[in-house]
């Protein structure tokens, strides 16, 4: 082969090897391009989890049964402030479920919410009423809540459970599961029923 033929051959090899990293470079480049992007689209329409408040609880009826069978029977409403704090995400919640908790054991059946749809930066209030008759508990649980109701006060969880979507512009989220958990604790007076007071904090736990 001539000295002319090798350093075609050597030239054409160069200028191939240069396309190549320049390709691999634009590649690159463009994969750069689109994760800032999309960084930049997560960071302006981020969704933010929703905040719920206990605003009124009220009790119409809360007896505890003992020794056998042990069973609560009960009947609570509670109303429920639950804020988007997002500017640009709406929210819409399905498959919802509310039940009553007492000592780590429910004292009310689960009960079946309606879907909830809410706009960007919105407050909605819901208001469910919980109970059951002679929902089976342990007899420390029995007699537990006869104690705090004599006391006067007692302290009871509302849990919600659910899954909720966001929907930010074009974007929208896949379901997520919710898990909302409050935390409060009821003044009760014997004889009285319907509102009572709530003492202490109302703000609750929300996971997503």
């Amino acid at each position: 082969m001539s000295k002319e033929k090798k350093g075609h051959g050597l030239g054409f090899g160069l200028v191939r090897g240069g396309f190549l990293a320049s390709l691999c470079c634009f590649i690159l480049f463009l994969i750069f391009l689109a994760g800032l992007i999309s960084l930049i689209v997560w960071l302006v329409y981020r969704p933010s989890k929703p905040k719920f408040t206990v605003v009124t609880a009220a009790v119409y009826n809360l007896n505890a049964t003992s020794p056998y069978p042990p069973a609560v029977t009960s009947s609570f409403q509670f109303t429920i402030a639950i804020r988007n704090p997002s500017h640009r995400s709406s929210i819409r919640y399905d498959r919802l479920l509310g039940y009553v908790v007492y000592r780590d054991q429910a004292i009310t059946p689960p009960l079946q919410l309606p879907p909830l749809y809410q706009e960007e930066q919105s407050t909605v209030a819901i208001s469910p009423i919980l109970g059951g008759n002679f929902v089976p508990v342990s007899t420390d649980i029995s007699s537990g809540l006869a104690m705090d109701e004599a006391y006067g006060v007692v302290p009871l969880r509302l849990v919600l459970m659910g899954r909720i979507k966001y929907k930010a512009g074009p974007f929208r989220s896949a379901w997520n599961s919710l898990y909302v958990r409050c935390d409060v604790l009821v003044g009760l007076k014997k004889g009285l029923v319907g509102q009572v007071p709530l003492l202490g904090s109302s703000d609750c736990s929300v996971s997503v």
